[in-house]
């Protein structure tokens, strides 16, 4: 007769609250789920995962230690939570800098006026001419560091004495050129910005994670990894011993790519993206 009781005493708080539920309450658990979903997907796959299972793992043991009243367990977690805040502000810095930066983004290529047709065609005339210098320059084992500047602007990068300012159409030639291992500007990378080459001689930073790098990557490879760190640019690489094309991607880095794959790349993470979204809808209605 307890136990009936006592289950009846159950159901009935379940219903209790179940009735005080309002539409707000439900807006705010929606809104709750949501932010923890997207913080959970910004940090997959990065270091910042890996510390927060570390965390989660310090929350375990604090939770022990004052269940278990535990004294110099509970002396020493109090004093290292007093400077936590401030040494997980400093080991997070470079994820909480791209999550703050893939927050505050805005598309630009839709803010900006012009003609979406013209801004797909011009994307895929740089596309076309991206792959094409790719498969020459993997030919000749010419190596080549190529960023595709999306929505965060690469003005620091851009803004150093090495760099020289082109604005140019993305044509093969002129990649190759570039990169050939005699030119001036062959040691750097390469911005393209609004469907050109803006600019050649770049510099670019280094990787955060060089400790978890394959032994056999360059530096290209790795500076590539680094600017993908840092910003949303897509990176391309030609290694100079192989050949192999590689792309950078949110700090991670996906290699043996051929010119096809790369241009499937190109369309998908290239701004202008939105154009293709609108014809195929336009294709569709017809």
């Amino acid at each position: 007769m307890s136990l009936f009781r006592y289950i009846e005493d159950i159901f009935g708080n379940f219903l209790r609250i179940v009735r005080s539920v309002t539409v707000f309450d439900v807006i705010d658990i929606l809104l709750l789920t949501f932010l923890i979903y997207a913080l959970i997907s910004l940090m997959r796959e990065t270091r910042a995962m890996q510390l927060l299972k570390g965390i989660f793992l310090l929350l375990l043991v604090f939770i022990l230690v004052k269940s278990f009243e535990l004294k110099v367990m509970g002396y020493l977690i109090d004093n290292f939570l007093q400077v936590g805040i401030i040494a997980l502000i400093i080991v997070f810095q470079p994820e909480l800098r791209r999550i703050l930066e893939k927050v505050g983004r805005a598309s630009v290529s839709t803010l900006a006026g012009g003609s979406s047709e013209r801004i797909a065609s011009d994307r895929d005339k740089a596309i076309a001419g991206i792959a094409e210098a790719c498969a020459r320059l993997h030919d000749s084992k010419t190596g080549a560091l190529i960023v595709i500047e999306r929505e965060t602007r690469l003005g620091d990068i851009i803004e150093k004495e090495t760099t020289s300012i082109i604005n140019a159409e993305c044509e093969p030639e002129l990649f190759c050129n570039i990169f050939y291992n005699k030119a001036p500007l062959h040691d750097g990378a390469v911005i393209i910005r609004n469907n050109k080459i803006y600019a050649a001689g770049c510099f670019l930073p280094n990787t955060q994670k060089d400790q978890y790098l394959s032994t056999d990557l360059g530096s290209r490879h790795r500076a590539a990894v680094g600017m993908s760190e840092n910003s949303d640019a897509l990176v391309i690489v030609v290694s100079e011993e192989t050949g192999n094309i590689s792309v950078a991607l949110d700090g991670q880095l996906s290699r043996d790519q051929t010119p096809e794959s790369l241009i499937t790349i190109m369309r998908k993470y290239m701004p202008g993206a939105f154009a293709d979204k609108k014809k195929k809808k336009r294709a569709a209605a017809k």
